[in-house]
């Protein structure tokens, strides 16, 4: 199997690079089904997000993956389950067959290449300039916070001003004699 098909199939999702039990399965050459199975019968091998979890629906509604079709048995019955790096590597253990080791050493070939190349890439930047861009951003955060605190002191105290001088109208009107108003009708 070609690296680049596994690393196509690689997403992320939750901020840790997944593959999606489907693709798993195609990759396998069994059924979504058969490998769910197979994964819910060993459930105490996946506990932990970190090996293991399934998506959400907001997740799959966002997805970048998935494309819903209309028409009856098109879309998922039950939410995808993705397995990480640590995942995919216990599924060898689950599904214990030729074909199912070879395609695992190959994804993990592909998620260490991924790896290496994210390192890289960020090996290219200066350690300082990644370092000062987030010194500089988060002194942008505190300026606003500082900012939002005086200006909620401001409105306080302009409420408070608003207040008092509602409550001083109130009480003079309150002392003001009320002057009775002439009787409209017939005189006697």
């Amino acid at each position: 199997m070609n690296l680049q098909v596994i690393q196509n199939k690689i997403y992320e999702i939750r901020e840790q690079q997944v593959i999606l039990d489907f693709d798993l399965a195609e990759l396998y050459n069994i059924e979504t089904k058969v490998l769910k199975q197979a994964v819910r019968r060993n459930i105490k091998r996946f506990e932990g997000d970190d090996f293991m979890f399934e998506i959400t629906k907001e997740e799959l509604s966002r997805s970048q993956f998935v494309t819903l079709n209309k028409g009856r048995g098109k879309n998922f019955k039950y939410m995808p389950f993705a397995f990480t790096e640590l995942g995919v590597a216990m599924l060898s253990s689950v599904l214990n067959n030729n074909i199912a080791i070879e395609i695992n050493r190959n994804i993990m070939r592909a998620f260490v290449q991924m790896r290496k190349h994210l390192v890289a890439i960020c090996d290219q930047l200066p350690s300082n300039k990644k370092l000062t861009e987030l010194e500089q951003q988060v002194k942008y955060l505190q300026e606003d916070i500082e900012s939002l605190s005086k200006d909620h002191e401001n409105y306080e105290q302009h409420f408070d001003d608003i207040y008092l001088a509602l409550a001083e109208l109130a009480a003079k009107n309150k002392e003001k004699p009320a002057n009775p108003r002439p009787k409209i009708g017939y005189v006697k």
